[in-house]
């Protein structure tokens, strides 16, 4: 199964994975994917084992050919060819010469939801698959529903235009810290001066800033026994939906239709989709994300605080 690309992405194909699983139970399954992902890869329990592949043309296999090749990673043409170049028995993926799955546009016109998206190419060649089959188990040593409890804030994003500005963060975090659900500020290395302004701003000591202090599996543990993850439409976010961990999410640029959390859980998006520019790359924060303000942020906090940690659901909803 291919699917070399970040940690949003491999969390969105979690349903698929386990459908997959399911569906080839006397199979070894090898998920070739980022080898940072390794803590997540073993909590979805649906893989044997991980190869580390940052990329389809990075993809390498020494080895007899496979039974089944699994693209997950796009529609193609890379993806199919680096799996092509594999010699498999059977092919499973979007429809390509050589591979006779389902159309990518049809599925994507009635499935704009990531997850949706590939589990109904499965069904389309005869293997179910449930969508809502995202959640992982805690960590070790996690215990959810702890009588105190970090609130996350996480500023960083990978692009601009997902970026909510650093103020803003900053106020959200003051308003929020408080004894039983101190505020604490993640992010990677390259975010932790981002994360220091917020901190700052915010009047939080630097040993509350574990931007770049914590690996992925660190970072897992501290979302799993989180009170709230308030972030920007990043990674994080789809940790706090993975974990059902309650969360704000304030989306610019990309449809929460189709990269937000499930319905049906503590969470809440936040941005305006009549100001959306649609643009994931861009350099400054999406108009659609700075429409959201403060209050807003705090308003939707107070909201899942009405939601215990057992997970009890909260319609998502954005504003406008």
């Amino acid at each position: 199964m291919l699917r070399a690309l970040h940690l949003g992405d491999l969390l969105v194909a979690v349903p698929a994975l386990r459908a997959l699983r399911r569906a080839l139970p006397d199979h070894r399954i090898v998920l070739a994917t980022t080898p940072a992902l390794a803590p997540l890869v073993e909590l979805t329990g649906a893989v044997d084992e991980l190869l580390p592949t940052a990329a389809p043309d990075a993809l390498t296999w020494d080895r007899p050919p496979p039974d089944v090749a699994v693209n997950l990673h796009g529609r193609g043409p890379q993806s199919h060819q680096a799996l092509d170049a594999l010699d498999p028995r059977r092919r499973i993926g979007f429809g390509a010469p050589g591979w006779d799955g389902p159309d990518f546009d049809e599925i994507a016109a009635r499935h704009p939801q990531e997850r949706e998206r590939w589990c109904a190419m499965l069904a389309a060649q005869g293997i179910p698959a449930d969508a809502g089959d995202l959640r992982l188990p805690p960590p070790s040593g996690v215990a959810p529903g702890r009588r105190v409890s970090p609130v996350l804030v996480h500023p960083g994003a990978r692009h601009g235009s997902k970026r909510w500005p650093a103020r803003r963060f900053a106020e959200v975090a003051a308003a929020l810290n408080c004894p039983l659900t101190p505020v604490t500020i993640t992010g990677t290395t390259d975010e932790r001066e981002l994360a220091l302004a917020v901190a700052g701003a915010a009047g939080l000591a630097e040993s509350r800033v574990l931007a770049g202090r914590t690996d992925l599996a660190q970072l897992c543990a501290l979302v799993a026994g989180a009170a709230l993850v308030v972030s920007g439409d990043t990674g994080v976010a789809h940790l706090a939906a993975a974990f059902g961990t309650p969360s704000v999410t304030l989306f610019g640029p990309v449809d929460p239709a189709q990269w937000g959390p499930p319905a049906d859980g503590p969470h809440v998006v936040l941005g305006d989709p009549d100001l959306r520019h649609g643009d994931p790359f861009a350099d400054d924060p999406d108009p659609a994300l700075l429409a959201v303000g403060v209050g807003d942020v705090l308003r939707a906090a107070a909201r899942l605080r009405d939601h215990p940690r057992s997970r009890t659901p909260a319609r998502a909803a954005e504003i406008r």
